[in-house]
């Protein structure tokens, strides 16, 4: 299990967002996930997605990397946001767009169109 949360460390470390989720962000294979990666492309953000479905290892990982017990989990700038609740809690708010916004990560301002 170490090697799964050396891995998922290196993936957070390395990008400035990222999302553990269920599927691909063309093709979630769950709701949540889907959620989160409509989220994120609303606000275009470029972000690296690892698909947990491909690795029981990572998928039992990062349940202990953020010791969150559920998938999708997203990351900006090495630091765990939530689930898709908080994500989306975040977003309706303008909490996450300010975020990512003082993280540096270019997104795309829908108040500014």
């Amino acid at each position: 299990m170490s090697n799964a949360i050396d891995r998922i460390k290196r993936d957070v470390d390395a990008n400035d967002v990222v999302l553990f989720m269920k599927g691909t962000p063309n093709f979630p294979q769950c709701g949540f996930s889907g959620q989160v990666v409509k989220i994120l492309d609303f606000l275009e953000a470029p972000y690296k997605s690892v698909n947990v479905l491909e690795d029981p290892e990572i998928r039992e990982g990062v349940k202990q990397y953020a010791n969150w017990p559920t998938v999708p989990q997203l990351y900006i700038k090495g630091e765990f946001v939530g689930g898709c609740d908080i994500v989306r809690e975040m977003f309706q708010s303008g909490e996450l767009l300010g975020l990512l916004k003082s993280a540096g990560v270019p997104v795309k301002d829908p108040q500014q169109g």
